[in-house]
């Protein structure tokens, strides 16, 4: 997945840059979005896509799971760059959009909501110096920059809310190696779906 750097007029977009903000939950530092993969528990999407950087080693996954800042996470994981997979700058918008969907799959109300309220509007994150995964303001009406995070939420609202599309699992991507604690990650799911269907699946066997 490729993205190359495109202008914005300010005027023109949804723009969020804290988690406190309006917009603020399509942050990944934004709290409140737990996730479950693996039957791992992980207080936050930055932490999950953070300890995706380090497959071959669980004992550095884990010290960034276990940080229930997001912020702190992200600054564990910068302790360990010389670690990162070695294919990490190729495909990581793809682990970043695996890792969307599983942020809308198991907090879809909240998420949706968030996403919904942006109607059709670019979604842009606001940053003073990352042109990589936000937009740097160029003067007052000009914003630059990939805006890789607010191109891949675009990517998530128009596949599964402006499509109306179930998002109750999600399958990994086919990235070689994407690993958690020394084992593959699998099709994670909406918890709350795989709590009813075993509620199903013992009152059919009774």
């Amino acid at each position: 997945m490729k993205i190359s750097e495109r202008i914005y007029n300010s005027s023109e977009v949804i723009a969020f840059r804290s988690t406190k903000e309006e917009f603020g939950g399509l942050s990944n530092m934004a709290p409140g979005y737990i996730l479950r993969v693996n039957d791992v528990i992980i207080p936050s999407a930055e932490a999950l896509y953070q300890a995706c950087r380090y497959p071959l080693f669980p004992d550095i996954q884990q010290e960034i799971i276990s940080q229930n800042s997001p912020m702190t996470a992200k600054m564990i994981s910068r302790k360990y760059l010389s670690h990162s997979r070695q294919d990490w700058e190729e495909i990581k918008y793809t682990i970043m959009y695996w890792v969307l969907q599983v942020k809308l799959s198991q907090n879809f109300d909240n998420f949706s909501h968030v996403l919904k309220k942006t109607a059709d509007i670019p979604i842009v994150e606001l940053s003073t110096k990352d042109k990589d995964w936000a937009v740097i303001a160029e003067n007052k009406n000009t914003l630059k920059g990939k805006n890789a995070l607010g191109r891949l939420l675009m990517k998530l609202r128009s596949e599964f809310i402006l499509e109306n599309n179930d998002i109750d699992c999600v399958s990994p991507p086919a990235i070689y190696g994407f690993m958690l604690y020394g084992s593959d990650i699998e099709t994670v799911c909406n918890p709350e779906l795989e709590l009813a269907h075993s509620l199903l699946f013992d009152l059919d066997s009774k």
